[in-house]
């Protein structure tokens, strides 16, 4: 069998944009041990004064994450967030209904602000326009970024807390066009809610941000007419559209799996072509980006998770164990949000600790990297600076979805502030290596600095507490003469080719 071989071009000047940080974000909903047993966990060896567990902050700080969705997801649709801030023995327990379980309260909003400054990170905050509304959601913006002298600016300084937290990002509710969310509503109820009560968190915030709520999913049946109609009510208060993508092998195809990112770009180009239908439309000259703000694989779990005892305290629920298949998709649906750069800049992974995460813990025990850990890592630490648009000749094949799935998925990302290149680089071939060639003449003096690969014999091998079976090494074989990068990619392997001006 003949190697196959793909050519690119990465020239300087053909820039898609900047990455906006934001991209590389992540989400804890207070579902499952996401923070109970995740982020927080009292008792645990590695606690620190405020209960939240060390070798979990050290994991999300390798991992670079600068923002941080909170506390939902689902959850959100039925929180009122007083229950959570003031004293802990106040606090009171509630029938979570969005995930059946009881939550204690414990962590809130104050609490998890401590956590996300530990790890470096902004907090993206969700509002309530599920069961509750405007006034709540203004009411939380008071709490979290008055400064003092007002009602709700003074009792978050009564709890301790003189400073506000000055969260800049906020996503007006959840999910609001599904059937599973408490207080679903129509594109018209959730359009209108969206626009008046952006309207007064921004009367108290002048400086916020807000990220309607798109379609659940491009598979909703109201999926085009609800982005359409929610943003020709709310355009003038919103600044994003938000997108939810989850992606399962279900069917046992990896050639079908692998090649699902080109649906993924199908529903970002989708979206960006209603947000600038409506701009049109209003004359606009204001344009709407896209928060991809949950995206993940998700479906080890399901079976598990019809089997929950009702109304426990933080049972384990949507603990995927990531096999090294689901690390490659994670891999090409990173490279796929890259692409879109010029449009999404916001993107969380759901979730971030143990609920559909890339690291996991045991309660008292250790916390692990699992597979999809590694791609997300990589792009979030040499992914920053400016993606550029490489000439890519790429072989391609069919899937049972799929017409002409390109072998290669790649994009370059170059910091110019660092003088760094870096090309991510998946070979979806179950065959074969792919030889690389790729002209950079355009960067003279640049020397490869290494070229990381993560492969693995077993598509299924996954990680645990014991053994790290899937784990990235740096024996690539990427060389580079007169300008010419040549490298053999190995078949289904995630490769990050860096590259440093000498």
């Amino acid at each position: 069998m003949s190697t196959k071989k793909a050519k690119m071009i990465v020239e300087k000047d053909f820039k898609v944009s900047e990455v906006d940080k934001r991209i590389y974000g992540s989400f804890v909903e207070h579902l499952g041990r996401a923070v109970y047993g995740g982020i927080y966990e009292p008792d645990h060896p590695t606690a620190n004064e405020q209960g939240f567990r060390q070798d979990v902050i050290e994991l999300v700080k390798e991992l670079d994450v600068p923002l941080v969705r909170y506390p939902g997801g689902n959850f959100v649709s039925g929180y009122n967030w007083e229950d959570g801030v003031g004293p802990k023995k106040d606090r009171p327990r509630r029938l979570e209904l969005a995930w059946r379980t009881i939550e204690t309260n414990e962590i809130g909003t104050n609490e998890f602000m401590d956590w996300a400054k530990l790890v470096n990170a902004d907090v993206n905050m969700a509002v309530n326009l599920g069961t509750r509304g405007a006034d709540a959601a203004r009411n939380l913006v008071e709490y979290c970024n008055h400064p003092s002298g007002t009602y709700y600016s003074d009792l978050r300084r009564s709890h301790g807390y003189q400073d506000p937290h000055n969260i800049k990002t906020w996503c007006l509710g959840n999910e609001m066009d599904g059937p599973w969310q408490m207080g679903q509503k129509t594109a018209v109820e959730y359009g209108r809610i969206a626009n008046e009560a952006g309207k007064v968190m921004k009367l108290v915030d002048p400086t916020i941000e807000l990220v309607a709520c798109g379609s659940s999913s491009r598979t909703m049946p109201t999926f085009a007419d609800w982005e359409a109609t929610v943003l020709d009510l709310s355009y003038d208060q919103v600044d994003f559209i938000s997108l939810h993508q989850y992606y399962g092998n279900r069917d046992n195809d990896v050639a079908n799996y692998l090649a699902r990112t080109l649906e993924m770009e199908d529903f970002i180009q989708s979206v960006i072509s209603i947000a600038d239908y409506i701009k049109a439309k209003k004359r606009s000259k204001k344009t709407i980006n896209l928060s991809f703000d949950e995206w993940n694989v998700w479906y080890h779990s399901n079976e598990a998770d019809q089997k929950i005892e009702p109304w426990s305290i933080a049972p384990p629920q949507l603990e995927d164990i990531y096999n090294f298949e689901d690390a490659l998709l994670v891999g090409s649906m990173l490279i796929t949000l890259l692409k879109h750069a010029d449009r999404v800049k916001i993107a969380c992974m759901a979730q971030l600790v143990n609920v559909i995460a890339p690291i996991m813990t045991e309660n008292g025990g250790p916390a692990w990297k699992q597979t999809i850990f590694y791609p997300y890592m990589h792009a979030s630490k040499y992914g920053r600076g400016t993606v550029l648009n490489p000439i890519v000749s790429s072989p391609k094949y069919d899937s049972k979805d799929f017409t002409d799935v390109p072998v290669l998925d790649t994009t370059a990302v170059y910091n110019e502030e660092q003088e760094e290149l870096t090309i991510f680089a998946v070979n979806r071939d179950l065959e074969g290596c792919l030889q690389l060639d790729c002209d950079i003449r355009n960067f003279a003096d640049y020397k490869i600095v290494e070229h990381i690969v993560l492969e693995n014999d077993d598509l299924k091998q996954v990680n645990t507490a014991t053994k790290q079976a899937v784990v990235p090494h740096t024996n690539g074989n990427a060389s580079l003469d007169s300008g010419l990068i040549t490298a053999s990619l190995p078949k289904l392997s995630w490769n990050v080719i860096r590259l440093k001006k000498s």
